[in-house]
């Protein structure tokens, strides 16, 4: 059987103490890690439909900070790794900073100019260096909260402005928040894409349009990457005991 991991990151950055932010130092220790062990980069859509290698990673990034483009690029390249990128089109090409509830507690302090967004000659570089670019949407919403109209907005027009601005296909999908449901699975998929991320706690859907993430943090030390990565923790997580597990943890973590 194929072993596929699909990891999702946001931003790099040496100074940024943001969760969203991992400093390329620790960025670069765990792809050597992984190129180590023997996994083989692909685009989120190559590892979903037609995975090349017996130990495939698909390296992801949500929101299209610039400093994807300038740190963790060249990181990627010196292992031969291309990455999928999924952008929220509206803020893209713009030198103001991103916002959206999860991130504004950033804007207007000292470390506001890394929500700056990369611009299209940016993401045109990085598809011309082997990477995917997907949607992130339009304007970063929670989609389960959007009436239908807004919803097919959201979804047809994000992929619309990556097709036209760096024609070449966009087929692939993140979940704003991972937050989805039938109706929004329904949507994307009739919005044409191929394949959808999201970011759950259990792994339970064999489904393209639900393709499971594994979220990488600032916090994330060595240990806890190799664990979050590990071909048993993410066969646990399809456990239907993943969850319960998880409540429990959560609970503690709390009570502290």
């Amino acid at each position: 059987m194929r072993e596929v991991l699909v990891l999702a990151y946001h931003a790099v950055s040496e100074r940024w103490p943001a969760d969203l932010a991992v400093t390329p130092e620790r960025f670069a220790s765990q792809i050597e890690l992984l190129a180590a062990s023997g996994y083989r980069g692909a685009t989120l859509h190559e590892a979903v439909c037609e995975p090349p290698a017996g130990k495939t990673v698909a390296v992801t990034f949500d929101d299209g900070f610039r400093s994807v483009a300038t740190l963790a690029l060249p990181i990627l390249r010196r292992h031969g790794i291309p990455a999928t990128i999924f952008v929220p089109t509206g803020f893209m090409g713009t030198d103001a900073p991103m916002h959206w509830p999860g991130i504004d507690q950033w804007y207007g302090g000292p470390h506001e100019a890394e929500l700056l967004p990369m611009t299209w000659g940016d993401l045109e570089m990085l598809a011309e260096a082997g990477w995917e670019v997907g949607s992130h949407t339009r304007s970063h919403p929670r989609l389960t909260t959007l009436d239908d109209a807004s919803l097919q907005a959201e979804l047809h027009e994000s992929r619309d402005a990556c097709e036209r601005r760096l024609r070449r296909p966009c087929r692939t999908l993140a979940y704003p928040y991972g937050d989805h449901d039938e109706r929004v699975v329904a949507a994307a998929q009739a919005a044409g894409y191929e394949a959808a991320c999201t970011l759950p706690e259990g792994f339970t859907a064999d489904d393209r349009l639900r393709t499971p993430r594994v979220g990488i943090y600032h916090r994330d030390s060595d240990v806890v990457f190799r664990i979050k990565t590990s071909p048993w923790t993410r066969r646990a997580r399809r456990s239907s005991a993943w969850q319960p597990l998880t409540r429990a943890a959560r609970s503690v973590v709390r009570s502290r």
